[in-house]
Formats: structure tokens, C-alpha cells, sequence
């Protein structure tokens, strides 16, 4: 949650949040060990590993948080539904938003699960790292991560002994970083999570199946697609950016992503697909499937765009601006 909130409140929270997941540890020591895992996670540790976590705990090995980890029996499928359950109930609005998008973790070893040299966005280049599929909850209250999906690379799911060392379940297997965005929608629309829209990057967006699973659920999204995208209009198949080059001036109209924005007036409600730091206007044509909103910018050669429902779905909340706002959002928890 980012809610400013006081020390005592914050606290009671934690401790509220703690009580309703304490009933997944059989026994007390376990219990305890994961709230000062948590709280040191939390808190200001200079490095979040075994020894520091220990240390700010007031344990002197990290021989129980190892335990806790490695060996504790508890299912984190049932804290993560207790954790989706909290933040509907504390979060929650008719019009939140559903954030999927996926970070690195830079590592030096060749050990952890799903670990290999990869893109990662969180780096802007090929590292050494693991990728996860995130999914947070946003509203005006505020936004939670509440789930996740750790992607294994065939590299990793094709050689059994390797993933029986690293301790993977045998019945894993190869799943592509769309795969994994539709399990997590999936999993939350079948939550007590109020989502209204969906919202990700072009990662997930160009994939028609992941935008094919959200319309039959009958969600609204907003997910950006690269300029190459091809789309189906009555002239035949078409790249999304010669479409939006072909449309008719007067299919256009102004959008703003709010007040102090360099666009212009909206009357669609429809959010502007992306900022510059040059002077940009962004617009949006109907098309088909729905709108197709793009932002031209000066000196700027790539088009980036976005297709925010089909079919129209209920208006976007005047609080949800873009997907860039979107991915500030997840990646400012």
C-alpha cells in the first residue's frame, strides 16, 4: 500500500495482515520467523540476504529464515489468495485496475531457479538474471503486488536434474511470459478483486491471445503494441502504423492524459499511450476492434501505441492516466 500512513497505523495493519495468513504455519516458531522475514523486507536492511535479514531480526545465524524458506512446510498459493482477499477488502474499487508486467533480478550465480543470461527490463540489457510476471492492484485507495509467476526458460525446464536441484516441481513446464500474464488475470478475475481494466506493456500486448482472453472475459484493457502490430480492418490485414497513417483527419480526435499535460481536450476518456520529454500530441480513431489511440512527438521516429478495449468497455477512471502511469504504479511498490 502507499498510502502515507503513521507508524502506529502502518503497524497494525502489518499485524492485521499477519494474523490473517498466521493460520498457514502449523506451528509458532515458523509463524514468528516469517513476520521478522517480512518486517525485515520491509525495512531499512542495507542488503536483503539471509545474514542481514537475520541480523535485523535479532537472530544470530539466518539458520531459521533458511529453514523457513527451504525447508518450513506452508503453501504460498493459499497466502497469496489471503493476501488478494486483504487487499480487496482494504484497496479495492469498481473501477481498479489490474497491472501485469515482468522484472529482473540480477544475479552472479548459475544456481536459482530460471536463472540465465536474459533481457531484463529492469537492467535495459542482457544480464545474468531471473525473470518474474507480476500482477498488482491499483485504485484511488492504493496499489499491492498480489501475484506472481517466476518464468523458466527451456534452458531450464528441459533438463530435469538441473531443476531437481534447484527444487522445481517435475510437473513444470516451458511456459512463455504471456502464458504466464493469463494465468495471473485469470487467477485474479476469479479473486475478490474488483478489476475493471487490464492493463500492460507491449510484451503481453501483442499477443493476440492474451488481448483474445481478457475480451471474452469481458474486461477492459489498455495494453500497448509495438508499431509493427498487425491488424484486421475492411481493407485486409493491416501494420498498426500504417493504419493510423491512413486514417482520416477528421477520425482524429485530442486527448489529455490530465491537467498541466501538453495534449490537448479529450471528450473520449480514453488515456494518451505514452509521454516525451519533446512537445507531443495524442490522439485517438475508432476503428473496429475499439480506438487506437497514438502519440506523435517531434523528432521522435518510433510510434508507440495502444489498444485500450474491445469491445468499448465502462470509461477508464480519470485517475488512470496511461500505460506508462500504469507501470509506475507496479514498479513503485
Amino acid at each position: 500500500m502507499t498510502e502515507d500512513l503513521g507508524t502506529g497505523l502502518w503497524v497494525a495493519e502489518l499485524e492485521e495482515l499477519f494474523l490473517r495468513v498466521g493460520g498457514r504455519f502449523s506451528r509458532v516458531e515458523p509463524r514468528r520467523r516469517m513476520r521478522d522475514y517480512v518486517r525485515g523486507l520491509l525495512g531499512p536492511v542495507g542488503r536483503k540476504n539471509g545474514w542481514q535479514l537475520a541480523e535485523s531480526a535479532g537472530h544470530a545465524t539466518p539458520d531459521g529464515l533458511q529453514r523457513l524458506l527451504a525447508g518450513t512446510r506452508w503453501d504460498p498459493e493459499e497466502i497469496r489468495d489471503d493476501l488478494q482477499a486483504y487487499v480487496a477488502e482494504r484497496l479495492g474499487r469498481p473501477d481498479g485496475v489490474l497491472i501485469i508486467d515482468g522484472t529482473g533480478f540480477l544475479k552472479k550465480g548459475t544456481t536459482s531457479a530460471g536463472v540465465q543470461r536474459q533481457y531484463s527490463g529492469t537492467a535495459g540489457r542482457t544480464e545474468n538474471c531471473q525473470i518474474g510476471v507480476f500482477a498488482a492492484s491499483a485504485s484511488t485507495k492504493g496499489r499491492a503486488l498480489v501475484d506472481r509467476e517466476l518464468y523458466l526458460p527451456k534452458f531450464w525446464t528441459g533438463d530435469a536434474d538441473r531443476c531437481r536441484a534447484a527444487k522445481i516441481p517435475e510437473d513444470r513446464t516451458f511456459a512463455t511470459k504471456g502464458e504466464l500474464a493469463r494465468r495471473l488475470v485469470l487467477r485474479a478475475l476469479a479473486s475478490d478483486l474488483p478489476i475493471a481494466w487490464v492493463a500492460a506493456d507491449c510484451a503481453y500486448g501483442q499477443e493476440w491471445g492474451f488481448r483474445r482472453m481478457l475480451e471474452e472475459a469481458g474486461v477492459g484493457y489498455v495494453l500497448a503494441v509495438p508499431k509493427s502490430q498487425q491488424v484486421k480492418s475492411p481493407a485486409g490485414i493491416w501494420r498498426i502504423d500504417q493504419l493510423i497513417s491512413e486514417a482520416p483527419h477528421d477520425a482524429w480526435q485530442r486527448l489529455s492524459a490530465g491537467d498541466g499535460t501538453r495534449a490537448h481536450a479529450s471528450t473520449t476518456g480514453l488515456p494518451r499511450s505514452c509521454r516525451s520529454s519533446t512537445s507531443s500530441t495524442a490522439m485517438s480513431a475508432p476503428t473496429a476492434g475499439g480506438y487506437w489511440p497514438a502519440a506523435a512527438s517531434r523528432g521522435q521516429t518510433r510510434l508507440p501505441t495502444t489498444w485500450p478495449t474491445r469491445p468499448p468497455a465502462p470509461r477508464l477512471p480519470s485517475w488512470f492516466a496511461s500505460p506508462a502511469h500504469a507501470g509506475r504504479s507496479r514498479s513503485g511498490m
